[in-house]
Formats: C-alpha cells, sequence, structure tokens
C-alpha cells in the first residue's frame, strides 16, 4: 500500500450516526464502480462532508489509479463498529492484492475508505532438509494464552533463545505486514545458526476482546505478554534459561529495556529501530515526511496534518477524551502510558547488554533517534552498534526515499542483520 493510499484513509470513526437498515454492500459496490470507470463526481456525491474535505475525490481517484488495472473484485464481507457499516471487498490489481473497507453511516453516505494489502498467504513451512524444526508454542498469562511458535535448533541442546516482540498495533506472530513477514525471517535465519526463537501473536491481534473496556495500558497490550513469553521459555529444558534474551521491533525496541528491566530471565536486549523519543513525538513527523514525498502538501493534507495535532494535543491533555477523537483511535490510558516510558532511561539504567540496529532508510524511526540513542548510551561498554545504510523499518533493503510502498513489495529481513543478531548473542556467555 502505496504512503499516499495509507495515510489519506480515513478514520472509520468519522461519524457516530446510527447505522441504517440500508444496504451498505450495495452502496460500497456503487462507489467502487464510480472510482473503476473514473466517475470522480459521483464518487464525491456519496461522501460525508468529513471525508470530501478530508480526501478531494481527485485525491481519491489518483489513489485508486495508482494501483493500476482491476483484475477480480471478490465478495463483500459487512459488519458494525461504533455506529457504521463496514465493508471488506478483496480486489485483486495488477499491483497485488488489496482489501477495501468501506465505512457507511446511516445515511448510507461513505464515511471512510480504507484501501490495505490483503492478508498474504500463509507461509511456507520451513525446508525438509533445514536443520532447524517449528512447533506451536503457547504464551500462558492470567488474562489468557497467546498462540506461538517456536523454532528450535536441531541437535542436543540447551540452546540459547530470544523472544521477539511487536511493533505498534495488532500484529500477528510473524509481523507480517503486506507480502513481508519480517519476524518470520528472523526466527528462521536464527534457529539455522543454532539459536532457538519464539514469536507469538500480538494480544491486540489473537484476543481483541481483551482490550473491549476501551481502557487499558502500554504494559496490558505489550510489556506484561512478553514478561510472560520470556518466563514460559526460561523452562523449557530445551532452552539455556541463562542465555535468553529480548528482541524488540519498534515499539517492541522501545520497551525492550523496560521489559528486560522486569524480567530476570533476559540475559540483554536488542533494539531494532526502536524510537528514542515518545510516539506522539514521531507520529506527526512521519506523517508530514509521506505526505510531503509528492513534493508538496495540499491545502486537504495540511487540514489532515492540523487534526492529528489536534488529537495528539487531546491526548496529552488532562481532560478525559474518548478515543474517537485520540490518534488512530486508541484510548488516552494509553497513549498516557506510552508517553510516560522513558526508553532511554531505562536503557541507561538497565545493567545487561544491548544491541542496537538501525537501518538508513527508515523513516519511522530517523537518524535523529540513532543520534539521541548513540548519545545517551555514550559510557557504556556493552552496548554494540549496527547500522546498515540500505535497509528500511522493516529490515529490507532497497534505494532512495523509502515509504509505505515497499511494505507491500514481498522481500527479505537482510541477512547481515540476521547473522549480526546471531554472533552477538553467541558472544554473551
Amino acid at each position: 500500500m502505496s504512503a499516499r493510499r495509507s495515510l489519506l484513509a480515513v478514520s472509520l470513526a468519522l461519524l457516530s450516526a446510527s447505522a441504517s437498515a440500508g444496504e451498505p454492500q450495495q452502496v460500497a459496490a456503487r462507489l467502487l464502480d464510480h472510482l473503476q470507470a473514473g466517475r470522480t463526481a459521483d464518487a464525491e456525491a456519496m461522501l460525508t462532508p468529513q471525508m470530501a474535505a478530508a480526501v478531494p475525490a481527485d485525491k481519491l481517484q489518483g489513489l485508486w489509479q495508482s494501483l493500476g488495472e482491476l483484475k477480480q473484485r471478490g465478495p463483500a464481507y459487512s459488519s458494525e463498529q461504533q455506529g457504521l457499516h463496514l465493508v471488506e471487498v478483496p480486489l485483486q490489481f495488477a499491483s497485488g492484492a488489496v482489501i477495501a473497507q468501506v465505512a457507511v453511516n446511516g445515511q448510507d453516505q461513505v464515511a471512510g475508505l480504507l484501501l490495505r494489502p490483503a492478508p498474504a498467504a500463509k507461509a511456507a513451512p520451513p525446508p525438509a532438509d533445514a536443520n532447524y524444526s517449528e512447533a506451536d508454542f503457547s504464551v500462558p498469562q492470567a488474562r489468557g494464552a497467546l498462540p506461538g511458535t517456536l523454532s528450535l535448533p536441531k541437535g542436543k541442546g540447551p540452546f540459547p533463545a530470544v523472544v521477539l516482540v511487536h511493533g505498534s498495533g495488532p500484529q500477528d506472530r510473524d509481523e507480517t505486514i503486506g507480502g513481508n513477514r519480517p519476524f518470520l525471517d528472523i526466527a528462521r535465519g536464527l534457529a539455522a545458526q543454532g539459536i532457538a526463537v519464539l514469536r507469538y501473536d500480538k494480544r491486540t491481534h489473537a484476543r481483541p476482546q481483551d482490550f473491549q473496556s476501551g481502557s487499558f495500558n502500554v504494559d496490558d497490550e505489550t510489556t506484561d505478554d512478553a514478561i510472560a513469553a520470556l518466563s514460559a521459555l526460561a523452562a523449557d529444558p530445551r532452552i539455556d534459561g541463562k542465555r535468553i534474551f529480548v528482541l524488540g521491533h519498534s515499539q517492541g525496541g522501545m520497551l525492550a529495556p523496560r521489559i528486560a528491566s522486569r524480567s530476570p530471565q533476559s540475559r540483554g536486549a536488542i533494539l531494532w529501530a526502536a524510537p528514542a523519543r515518545t510516539l506522539l513525538e514521531l507520529l506527526p513527523e512521519q506523517n508530514r515526511y509521506l505526505l510531503s514525498l509528492d513534493g508538496s502538501i495540499s491545502a486537504a493534507e495540511h487540514a489532515f496534518l492540523d487534526k492529528l495535532d489536534a488529537q495528539i494535543a487531546a491526548a496529552r491533555s488532562e481532560t478525559l477524551v474518548p478515543a474517537s477523537e485520540l490518534p488512530l483511535g486508541v484510548p488516552q490510558t494509553f497513549w498516557k502510558s506510552i508517553e510516560a516510558v522513558n526508553a532511554r532511561g531505562d536503557a541507561v539504567a538497565l545493567k545487561k547488554p544491548l544491541l542496537m540496529l538501525h537501518g538508513g532508510r527508515d523513516f519511522q524511526v530517523p537518524e535523529t533517534d540513532w543520534a539521541l540513542w548513540k548519545k545517551a548510551l555514550a559510557d557504556r561498554r556493552d552496548v554494540q552498534w549496527k547500522a546498515y545504510p540500505a535497509l528500511n523499518h522493516i529490515g529490507i533493503a532497497g534505494s532512495g526515499p523509502s515509504s509505505l510502498k515497499e511494505y507491500a513489495q514481498p522481500g527479505h529481513v537482510d541477512g547481515q542483520l540476521i547473522d549480526d543478531v546471531a554472533r552477538w548473542v553467541e558472544a554473551q556467555r
């Protein structure tokens, strides 16, 4: 999914009008018909005023055309959320498979449109001649167990091990994004070098019902499960309980020092693409970068950025604000808790070795954060630094300015990064 396509996806909570007994699937079908036929005015006439202001029809049409020729449209599926009908339609374009999610309000108007990459097909099993195996591994937790996979080297253990901790948002155990599975690549690459790896489905992905109260914090979402995973792995006789490490990616990297400090089972931490600043500091910077990739920021895009700034201010305020009025529709309790995380301070205080990994083409966690990490940990002799100029946020090599469009193109985590992690783990005796 391109940067423009992702960024102009409108919040599905733009309106809170009650859903009607109309035909939302027909409304979604008409919108897609208009876009496919290039009927910009007809498409615009279907939008709510808020939607039309956020995404002018010409932008919507350009976004659609950028996907190439539409080859096939699959059957629609409907659900309800926050008073809106959500209609999902699988689309096969020349550029790849996409899910169109159309939000239809009670007046049969289109209140939101999200185009996202279709879920990747199930990963192939390890090759028959692989020197490791994979098996289901459940992460027990009082709030409910999480399903996972243990990649285990063949031969005599016990083996050193790594627990993988996801980035932000609902993530499966492979951290699947578009046609890419960064955690699958890391797990199998390390297991082939004699290091066991546990990856598991994030709670927001596996058990969204655990968050129905609408009030949760970053420990509920990430930290507690990572600690439980470390503990479960340490109890496995096939694992060397004195050589277990946490590898956090993106938000998981920011939390890795926190996790390692709270887990006696953790021998050290690997911070991959880890923010040194808070997510609310990075969010507007990321969006401004993406919107400027075409050389300019339109009036509608400026309005989007202004709204984002207002949502961030609301998230930080002492006044209770509904999640629908906050960035990404995430509750204020979460934003407050993650704003309180002092990642650099946690890393400085952690008396365990660290491996720092950074991609030079990472626009989500840019060079500014890498420099802040280096400054904060300048006096530490037990920190190793590895930078990869050609890699993006998910560890895949490319050239030129990075964008979200890259994430839709299948690739693999750079082998050098995996090798560096393996060597560092092996060196921790």
